[in-house]
């Protein structure tokens, strides 16, 4: 019997066009500025986005837990679609899979975040509640309000 892996998908709409989305997850320079789940700061991003190349994202919450996800991107359709690995160095047993898909409408982008394959109901509420954070902030980083 195959086990049924939890999973988290929030759908936004965003007063930016996908290309300009697209910058702001894939970037290493914009990606400093806004990632993360909470006001703490991002630390360093390193991101080679392409099929086969990986990430690294070190990021502070405001408790002073710092966090490190790594992964390798497998899906890279520019403006439009990006799947990557997500993994906890302490953790490798535990690699999920993220997806973005960038929709363009009328007045902007609907974004959908889906994580797939998170190893339990625990985990689904973190990562629901951190993509959460995460995506407060992207439309205040890119000038749009929510």
């Amino acid at each position: 019997m195959t086990k049924h892996l939890p999973s988290v998908t929030i759908v936004r709409r965003i007063k930016a066009t996908p290309a300009r989305i697209f910058q702001a997850i894939t970037e290493p320079s914009q990606m400093l500025q806004w990632w993360g789940p909470d006001a703490g700061p991002t630390l360093s991003v390193e991101a080679d986005v392409r099929p086969g190349g990986r990430f690294s994202i070190v990021f502070r919450l405001l408790n002073g837990d710092e966090h490190n996800p790594t992964g390798i991107y497998k899906e890279v359709i520019r403006d439009r679609k990006l799947v990557f690995t997500w993994e906890w160095p302490d953790m490798p047993e535990r690699e999920s899979l993220v997806t973005f898909l960038l929709e363009p409408i009328d007045g902007g982008t609907e974004l959908t975040l889906i994580h797939a394959n998170l190893p339990d109901e625990e985990a689904r509420q973190s990562h629901e509640t951190g993509w959460c954070g995460l995506l407060d902030k992207l439309p205040v980083f890119l000038g749009e309000k929510i």
